[in-house]
């Protein structure tokens, strides 16, 4: 037995830290396929055992709770009291409010690995064209040279900065790895990823972009 003890009667929910491991990078462990899969959800799951077998590959009870602990203890899930439901509505409106909330200065865009964006604030349609054609670049040296950054030298960050003589990012561009599909946030200055916009971001998208898949029962 594990010695773990669930509380009652809340509901699992990522903090603004969870959604980030969830879709940083590419490669995906059991804490961050954990993570997907709350996050595919279309609404926060109740806290108990069943529901965390579910979400955590069909371990057993000692596993799973093991499992929450680790993700707990990381900062990366919470319980709240009321159920969430997943965002709702088309993306082109949900997403440009929720874009301006993650960072400062509020310009920041949504581009996909094609480099047209799918969102943008704050940014002129002209400069929103260059920095989702300049982002899928970098996504491209990202792919080609990130055995060198990562394995050589240790850096686990996939995201780039242009950066002033003082080395403080002007335009930083953060990759989102959801369901198969590489996207890249852009953020003028200084990105506010620890709000419960982003949060709701991620979710939105992972609720389009994936397919939950939960273990067949037997398996």
């Amino acid at each position: 037995m594990s010695g773990f003890k669930l509380i009652e009667n809340l509901y699992l929910y990522p903090t603004p830290a969870g959604a980030f491991q969830a879709i940083a990078a590419p490669e995906a462990d059991k804490p961050k396929r954990f993570l997907q899969r709350l996050l595919q959800e279309p609404q926060t799951p109740a806290l108990t055992v069943p529901q965390l077998q579910r979400l955590a590959d069909g371990d057993d009870e000692a596993k799973v709770l093991e499992l929450l602990h680790h993700c707990q203890k990381l900062g990366w899930v919470q319980g709240v009291n009321e159920v969430l439901q997943a965002p709702a509505g088309a993306l082109e409106n949900l997403l440009p409010d929720l874009l301006a909330r993650i960072s400062e200065s509020g310009k920041v865009l949504l581009a996909d690995d094609q480099g047209f964006y799918l969102a943008c604030s704050g940014f002129a349609h002209e400069v929103a064209e260059e920095l989702s054609a300049l982002s899928a670049d970098l996504a491209t040296v990202h792919q080609r040279r990130s055995g060198l950054l990562v394995s050589n030298m240790g850096i686990a960050s996939h995201a780039w900065a242009i950066v002033d003589a003082f080395g403080c990012s002007q335009i930083g561009f953060w990759p989102l790895f959801i369901g198969g599909h590489h996207f890249v946030i852009a953020i003028a200055g200084i990105p506010h990823f620890n709000q419960p916009e982003f949060v709701t971001l991620i979710w939105a998208l992972s609720t389009r972009y994936t397919k939950i898949d939960n273990p067949k029962k037997g398996e």
